[in-house]
């Protein structure tokens, strides 16, 4: 069963920035050989949605919505992946989740969320 312990959430002002943090534990594997990791997010009234993902070869992608503010980096020692969020704007205010997709074994694992909100 992995875990996966997210930080970095808050309150900041549009044009703001904040960085997320999700570390994977009590994976018998590095998860980066099993799947990727990612963040994806849930806003009020809306469904969850892919922000950015890092697969095993370190190749990402992201959301439209996000790309160009939005950069995913990753510790493959540590299983972890960082989400740098610049030029935050209203519309990006939601419950983020991390996401540890482990296609290799067929499972999926998510974070609890971290709230992230943007004022006007």
């Amino acid at each position: 069963q992995v875990q996966l312990e997210e930080s970095g959430g808050g309150s900041v002002q549009a044009g703001g920035s904040l960085r997320l943090s999700c570390e994977a534990s009590r994976s018998s594997r590095s998860i980066f050989s099993l799947g990727s990791m990612g963040w994806y997010r849930q806003a009020l009234g809306k469904e969850r949605e892919l922000v950015a993902k890092i697969i095993a070869n370190g190749s990402t992608a992201y959301g439209d919505s996000v790309k160009g503010r939005f950069t995913i980096s990753r510790h493959k020692v540590k299983d972890a992946v960082y989400l740098q969020m610049n030029n935050l704007q209203p519309e990006d205010t939601a419950i983020y989740y991390c996401n540890a997709d482990l296609s290799r074994l067929s499972r999926t694992y998510w974070g609890q969320g971290t709230q992230v909100t943007v004022s006007s």
